[in-house]
């Protein structure tokens, strides 16, 4: 199963939304509420989402986050993850692993429903994970070629047991995929769902249930959802939440300051000012899973002096990874130091920090006996090759603007970089075929709360896998290969502590930073809390809590929550 696992995918950085800026403004707009309000039921939300209804179905919204945070509500799944990325009981209300990690036997909440008052079973279970192993083109590859190895076994009603070929400790993540009713859709394929009118007025298991499309001049402009009576965790606080559609997030904050809407996320550094200049709203920010990294190929004959881990580190000592985020994005980014995403459960927060440090780069260049080559205006090795690399990025322009700025910082220490600008296909072929010196790009790591690793840094990945930097290191690799066969959580945290010194140590490729998703809701909305994102849609992992202040208990003040 080492063959499966993530798939890397750059990442359009023209909205990051970061909470640097935020971190270090927080003591001059935060204050405490001085109040402890008792939670009350009823009242409406509303919230903008940025984008167009396409269809309210798990399986068919992989590329459209609006219906994502709306299936969210709707839908649950057997386990589900809590902000450090640990696994919770969700449908499922324990599991067991045997000894050897190869069989999970779930056993469901007792008395669960679906909307309709249906009796869910593990057959809908099943059924769902039948979809996944179906072979249709809309699971991506490597999730279909994973699923097949699988064998599901309904055990009764409420136990299900799924038997894996091997040991694979991140298999959890695999099971927080919505589940669909087989009751419902039994029947059909995931290519006649697509136009299936259950898409328009879905039914699921979720806290809240499908109500009804709000139309005008025969568009979609928003979904009304109802809280669910008989949800397993109690009937949410909120009767109603409601979703409204706008093109951009300056129309959806145009709405706020209208009364339209009452919360909005992934605000944009072109608004974030405004928004913390009003009185009743809580902004709360948190780091997406997405890392923006420089691999650089130590395997490229071309570039050899990239097998000196001194040198790598070099590299990373002269980026001011902090001019870029300030420059770029308005001060608004989070500095990454390794490859395992800040408030994940195995994030090590000892690793070694290193720090912008020019002087100290050309040091360690000079201890290489790299040395400045007038005619060159640049450095050379000792055999006279030149110290030069090319810079791989997609044709978009923030990695255009990044690049430049690592162009810069590289330049100053005598390394100089050609930047080449390529599609998104081409990137992709080059990372996979090798054939690049160094690339700009960012991993994205949405709906993988277990960190897992291996993919881009085992030895085996190298050749054919997603180890782009083809970095082989012997221990490094068995870290990560005795994490994903081992479901103790305190071993593995153990184990990737292990990897990740390694690779601070050996600095593989040059993780940049992390972005920062940042939410804007009215202050009466009471009992907000988001984690690290995993998804976008994970904001509302505690919607079922949420609550509307009496107006008598209002707090005056604003109130912001920053969560790394």
């Amino acid at each position: 199963m080492k063959k499966y696992r993530w798939q890397l995918l750059l990442i359009l950085i023209t909205g990051l939304v970061v909470g640097v800026l935020l971190l270090l403004q927080q003591d001059s707009f935060s204050q405490p509420v001085s109040i402890t309000p008792n939670p009350i039921s009823g009242g409406i939300y509303t919230e903008a989402l940025i984008g167009e209804f396409l269809r309210l179905n798990p399986f068919l919204h992989i590329y459209n986050q609006p219906d994502r945070d709306v299936d969210s509500l709707l839908f649950s799944s057997l386990v589900k993850f809590d902000a450090a990325g640990l696994p919770q009981p969700d449908l499922a209300e324990t599991w067991g692993i045997s000894k050897d990690g190869t069989v999970y036997t779930f056993s469901l909440r007792p008395n669960l429903k679906w909307h309709d008052g249906t009796t869910f079973t593990t057959n809908d279970v099943a059924f769902t994970v039948s979809l996944l192993k179906s072979g249709n083109a809309l699971i991506p590859q490597d999730l279909r070629n994973f699923w097949q190895e699988i064998q599901v076994n309904v055990l009764s009603d409420t136990s299900i047991q799924f038997a894996l070929p091997e040991a694979f400790s991140p298999f959890l993540d695999y099971l927080a995929v919505e589940i669909l009713p087989e009751h419902l859709l039994g029947n059909l394929s995931l290519d006649e769902m697509i136009d299936h009118p259950f898409n328009l007025a879905p039914i699921g298991s979720g806290p809240y249930k499908f109500d009804r499309l709000l139309v005008e001049d025969g568009k979609i402009t928003g979904v009304v959802l109802k809280a669910f009576d008989e949800y397993y965790e109690g009937r949410p606080y909120l009767d109603e939440i409601v979703f409204q559609y706008y093109d951009s997030i300056g129309d959806a904050w145009a709405a706020y300051q209208d009364g339209e809407v009452e919360g909005l996320g992934n605000v944009s550094s072109d608004i974030l000012m405004s928004v913390l200049g009003e009185p009743d709203v809580n902004l709360f920010s948190a780091r997406k899973p997405n890392l923006n990294i420089v691999f650089l190929n130590l395997e490229n004959k071309a570039v050899n002096f990239f097998q000196e881990a001194s040198f790598r580190r070099a590299l990373m000592m002269a980026v001011d990874r902090q001019r870029i985020i300030n420059n770029l994005f308005s001060g608004q980014a989070i500095i990454a130091h390794g490859p395992i995403m800040p408030g994940n459960w195995a994030y090590y927060d000892e690793i070694e920090k290193i720090a912008f440090d020019n002087e100290g780069a050309r040091q360690i260049l000079a201890s290489l006996n790299m040395v400045v080559d007038e005619e060159q205006e640049g450095l050379i090795t000792e055999t006279g090759q030149a110290v030069s690399f090319d810079l791989l990025i997609p044709e978009i322009e923030v990695y255009k603007e990044i690049a430049l700025m690592l162009q810069k910082d590289w330049s100053a220490i005598g390394v100089q970089v050609e930047i080449v600008e390529k599609s998104y296909e081409g990137v992709i072929s080059d990372l996979q075929s090798r054939n690049y010196e160094a690339a700009l790009v960012d991993i994205a790591l949405s709906g993988t709360p277990d960190p897992d690793p291996y993919p881009f840094w085992g030895q085996a990945q190298a050749q054919a896998g997603q180890n782009y930097a083809q970095w082989n290191n012997r221990s490094a690799s068995e870290f990560l290969e005795q994490a994903r066969i081992n479901s103790n959580y305190t071993d593995r945290t153990r184990l990737y502590r292990n990897f990740q010194i390694i690779f601070q140590q050996e600095m593989p490729s040059l993780p940049l930073f992390y972005p920062v998703y940042n939410y804007a809701i009215k202050s009466k909305i009471n009992n907000v809390s988001i984690g690290p994102l995993y998804d976008y849609s994970d904001r509302f992992n505690s919607v079922n809590t949420w609550y509307i202040l009496a107006e008598s208990q209002e707090p005056s003040s604003t109130e912001t929550s920053i969560n790394e």
